[in-house]
């Protein structure tokens, strides 16, 4: 980015409440049902019917603001927001205006090596609108079909303050928050099925402006580092505008991630261009200090929390630490994986980090899937990690054993005694093979008794290859140590 210049960002985050019913009605929020058949008059906007509010996306919804220490709001409003899109079929969208349940959080992120604070403006509560499904043939839009299925889920809008000033520091906010409301678990944040999407505000300001410069809207961002690339792309586009000598505008514009441009869709409306009056319909809603506390005892252990336990408790370095906890269900199979090879065996909570970080994350990756998809279930990889430390396979030998279980799905045990990996700890028989090996190996012995230590390695990798990796390791370096000094 040109030095001249800074960008100012904020974003606006819509996370859909985990909820089984709609916000307003008691339609089902199942996102793979048949096209419009969760709705009901009340989510399509019939004449005549009344929406009643759903008190579970209320309490997620408090339990998020708590989680990123907002002021809640005891007398909550419910507005009106007026516009016309073919999926919004009441030509309304019932949110909150003045009197939002939450306001003035925070999220600490970390960037560059320390820590930066992002001011949090609000969390709101409103319905989602439906869904356009264009089909498109000989290269022109032929029709459009209107799925209601999604109208009237639940979603929390998180706007945050205009704290960010790089793409990089909207990318760490995007991920930080999104882990804390998995560890929450108010939202799934599945942004395939638009379950987490954002919307950013940037603008550009010579270095040493307070003033803030005129802001153009991203939107059809649905990756996190989709936000990154268009952000990148965005400022360096406002700057070239501004260098040649012309103005932004305020508009809105869309993402192309094919094209890897923003593209202009429209002048941006104002506040009051949505009109935005109380819904007639919806009384104020009143949070008492009980609700309140009641949720603030039951919020679980957050990240940054879980992360120095997981330093402290199981001697995790601070990166293994952040790999892990930044997924709950990553940080959840670490600890079954622990509690299974604790009951075999000790100290296991670094080897158990260093399994995930290295062998199994690589493999997931490769292949395409999550955690929760992994083909080796947590209290395999801490049944495989307890034969280890016991002694019962050698880590050469773990490795293969890995293998198997990655590709078949298979527990450590019955791979071994498929294929005969059990270690040999035999003290009788690894002095035997130790003893071929050093007769086989003239002049490494030589070289080992003239001073260079190193070449026991080659005799050590004969003695491996003799007993077919199946050796302990420990006890061969003894023995041949023991061997060669005579």
């Amino acid at each position: 980015m040109n030095a001249k210049y800074e960008a100012v960002i904020g974003l606006e985050v819509h996370s859909q409440i985990k909820t089984d019913t709609k916000v307003f009605c008691n339609c089902s929020t199942d996102f793979h049902s048949q096209p419009n058949t969760n709705i009901c008059p009340v989510c399509t906007g019939q004449p005549g019917v009344l929406p009643v509010l759903n008190k579970k996306a209320v309490e997620l919804l408090v339990r998020t603001g708590l989680a990123l220490e907002c002021r809640i709001n005891k007398k909550s409003v419910f507005a009106r927001k007026q516009y016309f899109y073919p999926d919004l079929p009441k030509n309304y969208q019932i949110s909150q205006y003045d009197l939002p349940f939450a306001e003035h959080g925070k999220l600490n992120i970390s960037v560059d090596g320390g820590v930066k604070t992002i001011g949090i403006t609000r969390i709101h509560l409103e319905e989602d609108a439906g869904k356009l499904v264009h089909d498109i043939g000989m290269k022109k839009l032929d029709y459009s079909l209107a799925d209601y299925n999604r109208t009237g889920i639940p979603l929390m809008e998180i706007v945050s303050e205009p704290d960010m000033r790089t793409p990089q520091d909207a990318a760490a906010y995007l991920t930080a928050l999104k882990s804390l409301i998995e560890y929450l678990e108010t939202s799934d944040c599945n942004m395939e099925e638009g379950k987490f999407r954002c919307d950013a505000n940037v603008s550009i300001r010579p270095v040493g402006q307070k003033e803030f410069g005129t802001k153009a809207e991203l939107k059809n961002m649905n990756t996190i580092s989709g936000v990154e690339e268009a952000l990148v792309y965005e400022i360096q586009r406002q700057i070239e505008v501004v260098e040649n000598g012309g103005k932004i505008v305020q508009e809105t514009r869309t993402w192309d991630p094919d094209e890897k441009v923003t593209k202009s869709m429209r002048s941006k409306e104002n506040a009051h261009d949505y009109r935005y009056f109380p819904d007639p319909d919806l009384v104020p809603v009143i949070l008492d200090d009980e609700f309140i506390n009641g949720i603030k005892k039951n919020i679980p252990e957050l990240p940054e929390i879980r992360k120095q336990r997981f330093i402290s408790q199981y001697g995790l370095s601070e990166y293994d630490a952040n790999v892990i906890i930044s997924d709950k269900a990553l940080a959840d199979y670490y600890e079954t994986a622990l509690e299974t090879a604790s009951k075999q065996a000790d100290n296991s909570g670094k080897q158990i980090a260093n399994w995930i970080t290295t062998e199994l994350l690589g493999k997931l990756n490769s292949a395409k899937l999550t955690i929760k998809e992994s083909p080796v279930k947590a209290d395999n990889l801490g049944t495989l990690v307890a034969l280890i430390i016991k002694g019962t396979i050698s880590g050469k030998i773990a490795k293969m054993v890995f293998e198997d279980m990655f590709n078949d799905g298979k527990d450590p045990d019955t791979v071994i005694k498929e294929k005969g990996l059990v270690q040999i700890s035999d003290e009788g028989a690894i002095v035997a093979i130790c003893k071929e090996a050093v007769a086989e190996s003239p002049k490494i012995v030589e070289e080992y008794k003239a001073g260079k230590e190193r070449a026991i390695g080659a005799i050590v990798g004969l003695v491996m290859k003799k007993s077919k990796g199946k050796a302990n390791p420990q006890m061969v370096n003894k023995i041949l140590t023991d061997l060669l000094k005579q």
